[in-house]
Parts: structure tokens; C-alpha cells; sequence
């Protein structure tokens, strides 16, 4: 009898520690998940900076400023990691990790988040300002729509309420569009096609991003990236001569080597919290960054304080956390 009642008490202890641990790994991701979207608001905010200074401010055309902004930031990115991995003695996972299904996998992620969607919403913070930034935030609607299609991950009732509010928040923003800006309409296009590319980012991250190194993996992401934008797509959109102005004018590429540094920090942060809470979540953690990037861009750069930029960000950061969490789950915790 005695024994029987030492087995129950011995396996009800070891089902609480697997609860503790459980909801530990889950904070963790969460955490992981509001980190990368603070860093990226910092990362947005630093490149736009760095795009005010020549010879970006004053290059010619509306792409090859924005390519290679995102080439030299995806690069400096992936060399910061690069020097983080070698201290962690990871750096051979690299070729390893490339040479797997779901390393080649991530890769179709690295293209489609990297050259494709980092060029296009940068095209778009060029062309609409801050406004972008929260439109490119419903990558959250996006990724938890191809999880629903591609990883079977049904949304609930809740889901697609925070989805279609952070739609209702990316209508608000574009109802008026502010004084000259000229190309604002294309800008919030551009915005919105990085938002799609960065939804099927987060559903190639959470399938590989489980069964790989996260580090390796962003490492990965960020040199492909850069490598990929500044050999090919720079040269096609003309910007060769423009690469080399912004290599030897010192002051941007300071201000693009520390984008880089939030890039990198923001991508490890928000890769972790996909594969540890899922691709929905992951992804709508990491949208606070409309917030963070609007407020820094209003104190920092004088971005135009409007009341639709302030209400369609509220709603979209809203919509996020009703996708993310139960808001009712806040106040059942406060009563127990």
C-alpha cells in the first residue's frame, strides 16, 4: 500500500515539474518573442537615420538607396553573428546545417524575408515613413494564415479577431495620407508585400528553426541575405556606384553596422520564439515593433504625429496581443 501511494505522490510530483517547466519554456519564448520586436524597432529606426546622410539621402531613383541599406544591414548582421557563433564554437554547424531538409528549408525563408521583404519594406519606410512600419506589421495576420493553411495550426475565435484587427489598424493608416509624400500609396504596397514575405518567413522558421540551431539558423539568414542583395540585386537596380559611396562615407555605415547589431539580436530573439511558442504567436509578439518603431521615429526623427498613424498602430499592437494571449487570462490571474 505504502509503495502504491510512494508511485502516485512520486508521479503527481514529477507531472508538476514537467507543468513548471513547461510554463517556464513558455515565458522564455515569450520573452524571446517581446525582445525581438523591441529590437527591430530600433533596427527600423536606426536605418532610417542612417538613410538621411549622403549618398544614400540623395541617391538617384527609388530602389538602389533602400537595397543597399538592407544588403549592408543583413551583412553587418550575419558578421556580428558570425564573430558570436566562433566564440561559441558553432561555426561549422554553418556549412552543416545548409547541407539538411530543414536548413534548405530555412534557406527558402532566408529569400523571401531577406532580400525580397527586408528591400520591400524599406522601399516602403523610403516612400511612406513611420506609417510603414505598422503596415508591415500584419505579418502576424499572414503568418498565423499560412500556419492555419501549411502547419495545421487552426486559429481560434480569438485568432482571427486579433487578425482582423490588425487589418481594421492597417486601413486606419492608410485612410489619409500625409502631406509630401508623393509616393505614399506605393510605399504602404511595398509595406504589405514585406508583411506576406514575412509571414512565410515565420511558417519556414517554425518548421526548421525546431530542429536547428537558433543562431546558426539566423546567422545563416543574415549573410545569405546581405550576400544575396548586394551581388545581385544591387547591381540590378544600378546601385553599384551608390554601395561604393555608402562604403567610404563613414557615418552611415556606423549607423547601418549598429542597425545590423538590433537586426541580429531582433531575428535570434524572435527565430527562438517561434520554435518555442509556435509560428502565430512568435509572429505577434514580434509586431510590437510598430509601436517601438513609430514612437522612436516621432522622438527621435520628427516623424509627423497623426492621429491615424497613433490609432491604426494602437489597434494593430492590439489586435497582436489578442492573437498572442487571452487579455481575460490578465485579470483571472489578478483574482486568484
Amino acid at each position: 500500500m505504502n509503495s502504491e501511494k510512494s508511485v502516485m505522490q512520486g508521479s503527481v510530483s514529477a507531472e508538476s515539474k514537467m507543468k513548471a517547466v513547461g510554463k517556464r519554456f513558455r515565458v522564455a519564448g515569450i520573452g524571446n518573442g517581446l525582445f525581438s520586436g523591441l529590437t527591430y524597432g530600433i533596427y527600423s529606426t536606426l536605418v532610417m537615420v542612417a538613410s538621411g546622410y549622403d549618398p544614400l539621402v540623395s541617391a538617384a531613383g527609388f530602389l538602389a538607396a533602400p537595397f543597399v541599406a538592407s544588403g549592408l544591414n543583413d551583412l553587418f548582421a550575419g558578421i556580428w553573428l558570425l564573430f558570436y557563433n566562433a566564440k561559441q564554437g558553432r561555426l561549422k554547424e554553418l556549412m552543416r546545417t545548409l547541407k539538411t531538409k530543414p536548413g534548405q528549408m530555412l534557406v527558402v525563408g532566408f529569400l523571401l524575408g531577406g532580400p525580397i521583404a527586408n528591400g520591400a519594406y524599406l522601399v516602403g519606410l523610403a516612400m511612406a515613413g513611420a506609417y510603414a512600419i505598422p503596415i508591415s506589421a500584419t505579418c502576424s495576420l499572414f503568418g498565423s494564415l499560412f500556419a492555419w493553411i501549411f502547419l495545421k495550426q487552426k486559429p481560434t475565435k480569438r485568432v482571427v479577431f486579433g487578425m482582423m484587427l490588425c487589418v481594421m489598424g492597417a486601413i486606419i493608416i492608410n485612410w489619409v495620407k500625409p502631406e509630401g509624400a508623393p509616393n505614399f500609396t506605393l510605399g504602404i504596397i511595398c509595406a504589405l508585400i514585406a508583411a506576406v514575405c514575412w509571414g512565410l518567413e515565420g511558417v519556414f522558421s517554425s518548421f526548421g528553426g525546431a530542429m536547428i540551431d537558433t543562431d546558426v539558423a539566423v546567422n545563416l539568414r543574415e549573410l545569405i541575405s546581405g550576400l544575396v542583395v548586394l551581388i545581385l540585386i544591387v547591381p540590378l537596380v544600378g546601385g553599384i556606384k551608390l554601395l561604393g559611396g555608402t562604403l567610404t562615407a563613414g557615418i552611415p555605415i556606423l549607423w547601418l553596422a549598429l542597425a545590423g547589431l538590433s537586426a541580429a539580436a531582433s531575428f535570434v530573439c524572435w527565430y527562438k520564439a517561434n520554435s518555442m511558442v509556435g509560428c502565430a504567436i512568435g509572429m505577434s509578439l514580434n509586431v510590437t515593433y510598430a509601436f517601438w518603431g513609430v514612437l522612436f521615429c516621432v522622438l527621435f526623427l520628427g516623424q509627423t504625429f497623426t492621429a491615424t498613424i497613433v490609432i491604426g498602430s494602437i489597434v494593430i499592437v492590439l489586435g497582436a496581443i489578442i492573437v498572442t494571449m487571452n487579455p481575460l487570462d490578465l485579470i483571472r490571474k489578478g483574482d486568484a
